[in-house]
């Protein structure tokens, strides 16, 4: 049985080609704000850290009406570093609608996530967006889209789908070029033409697959899912299965029951196919998990996660400043917040070391993890990172395999033999190089994904913040032998205080400085990189000896070079595989693991 009053889409696409605003505009246009109501902009993006950077981490559930049918729709995120997100969306819903910029066309993420619905057998609906662009060149995107499709061998029925021509930034879509812009109709009624009602048995046992889990401190894990078969009740005595594990059969009991609607979730007492529905009150429900009727306990199979790539250790901060700046310190604040991120990420896993001061956190590739961090840092906690370190694998043989990333590049010609040179030297191999005649390049690398860290912020600056750099996960691959990831060493304190004028001016003409005047340095903090490739310590709390001749005031005339200012992101990828970077809400703190020079020197000779 088919249930018409209902479809369920998901947006999916490339980072950065109008999703969330695309979203936006479909919940103003379906009337879910009042007329007055002031909206912010992706109001779907809820997160501080969302909003700021411009990107969506979580994949959110909203739904609109248009003409009397219900619009399920899933926002998806773009990002490579989520695409777990993205994989287990697409269980819960019978289409898609492909967003694709029409200036750049189709692109890495754009393929990821495509290919991910023709393997499911979506429909799919391709909306050119950002037609408004003066540079947009619509025409040939479909060309590329098609071409596209052909490679990734979809269906003639896939072949076939519809193209809708979009702005979500002005509000209007059209079926084609030449049509007058007005509103948003022509993608409804696309939706309603073009992707199927849900089907599924009403009569039969009840089925949910749990395809994301939200967290609320009030109620605790809420899963959310599409109810496959059978009607779902609150209070309904279920069990609960899973595909993967097949010993997994557990009574639970509906306690509250939601739907959709607009950005609100509403209480409902049951719910019948095609639904989609968060149900809260089950402690242990994980992404995965199949809802059943007692009598017919049929998990639903769902695909496994991708593994993540790439760990760092989280350690309790040891420091001589530790502890003064932020709320939660100890290893108990740290496990319990890192084991509670576990409820809501799936492609994270946290495990337990030999000490319980540190603790192993691996994730889908630096962005991922440096959100996790950023997360903690706001939440008030302070604590310690290493450098990331890509996983390794071995073959049945013994042989060495680590993860290798397929890298896209559009930089301007000027800058192309420069990134080829780097990403040379961190063990890139080029497939294709190619012009698109307005004087850029695209460049496309199977490069090991360790030869990526601490690329992305050098990369800005050797292209001078115009090049685009795209990264997809390819597979694992024979280990490339070993990479040097810094050329410079760093400026080391050499004793604790306070950062005076005076030792800065002398420590500046060594290299970059991290830190100005009046800061509290320790022993073994790094404040600035060294020019040359060797580590110097230098004493930045150094006062002048003064004399009858030399005077204090002469160092007014000390100009010193405004320190270098660096970001979360900036500090994870300058540290070294023997620094620290130490978190706290209000600082930033890159550090030698040991701290003491004697035993510095002595671990290094050691250790050649």
């Amino acid at each position: 049985m088919k249930r018409e009053n209902i479809r369920n889409i998901a947006i999916i696409a490339h980072v950065d080609h109008g999703k969330t605003t695309l979203v936006d505009e479909l919940l103003k246009q379906s009337g879910v704000f009042r007329a007055n109501q002031a909206v912010a902009e992706r109001v779907m993006d809820s997160g501080d850290i969302e909003r700021e950077r411009g990107i969506t981490i979580l994949s959110k559930n909203t739904a609109v009406t248009y003409k009397d049918i219900k619009i399920n729709i899933v926002d998806t995120p773009g990002h490579a570093d989520f695409g777990g997100e993205v994989e287990r969306v697409l269980k819960m819903v019978n289409g898609v609608i492909l967003v694709v910029d029409a200036f750049e066309g189709s692109m890495p993420q754009t393929k990821f996530v495509l290919r991910k619905a023709l393997e499911l057998n979506l429909p799919v609906i391709v909306c050119i967006n950002k037609i408004d662009r003066p540079e947009a060149r619509p025409t040939e995107v479909i060309d590329e889209v098609l071409e596209l499709l052909m490679d990734l061998d979809a269906s003639d029925a896939q072949l076939d789908c519809p193209f809708v021509f979009a702005s979500a930034r002005d509000g209007y879509a059209l079926l084609d070029l030449e049509d007058e812009p007005k509103d948003m109709t022509p993608l409804f009624e696309t939706i309603i033409r073009a992707i199927p009602a849900p089907e599924g048995d009403p009569e039969a046992g009840t089925q949910v697959l749990i395809s994301t889990i939200d967290y609320n401190e009030y109620v605790g894990r809420i899963g959310v899912g599409k109810v496959d078969n059978g009607v779902i009740r609150v209070n309904q005595d279920m069990v609960m299965v899973n595909h993967h594990n097949p010993d997994q059969c557990k009574k639970v009991k509906i306690s509250k029951l939601y739907e959709f609607d607009g950005l609100n979730k509403v209480d409902v007492t049951e719910a019948g196919i095609g639904s989609i529905v968060a149900i809260s009150g089950i402690a242990d429900i994980h992404i995965g998990d199949t809802l059943c009727s007692p009598d017919q306990p049929n998990p639903i199979p769902f695909q496994k996660i991708s593994e993540p790539t790439i760990a760092m250790q989280f350690l309790v901060n040891d420091s001589p400043l530790a502890g003064k700046e932020g709320k939660y310190v100890t290893s108990r604040h740290l496990r319990d917040r890192l084991f509670r991120e576990l409820n809501t990420d799936v492609s994270l896993r946290v495990e337990e070391t030999d000490t319980t001061e540190c603790f192993k956190v691996s994730g889908r590739g630096e962005l991922h993890l440096s959100v996790l961090i950023e997360n903690m840092r706001r939440e008030g906690y302070e604590f310690a990172v290493s450098k990331a370190e890509v996983l390794y694998r071995t073959d049945e043989k013994g042989h060495r395999l680590e993860p290798i990333e397929r890298a896209y590049i559009d930089v301007d010609d000027e800058f192309s033999g420069n990134v080829i040179q780097k990403l040379g030297e961190r063990k890139g191999e080029l497939l294709n190089m190619s012009s698109n005649g307005s004087g850029s390049t695209r460049l496309e690398f199977l490069i090991p994904a360790r030869g990526l860290i601490g690329y992305r912020g050098e990369f800005l600056t050797d292209t001078k913040g115009t090049g685009v750099l795209n990264t997809i996960f390819e597979g694992y691959g024979p280990y490339k032998g070993d990479i040097q990831y810094r050329k410079q060493g760093s400026l080391i304190a050499f004793e604790a205080g306070e950062a005076i004028t005076y030792g800065l001016f002398n420590a500046q003409e060594r290299g970059a400085l991290f830190i100005g005047p009046g800061e509290k340095v320790y022993a073994g903090m790094v404040i600035g990189q060294n020019g040359k490739a060797e580590d110097i310590e230098l004493n930045v709390c150094k006062t002048k000896k003064l004399t009858n001749t030399r005077s204090s005031s002469a160092d007014e005339a000390l100009k010193l070079t405004p320190p270098r200012i660096l970001s979360l992101e900036q500090c994870l990828e300058f540290i070294d595989t023997d620094e620290l970077l130490e978190i706290t809400p209000k600082s930033l703190r890159i550090r030698k693991k040991i701290l003491d020079p004697t035993l510095r020197k002595r671990a290094a000779m050691n250790h050649k």
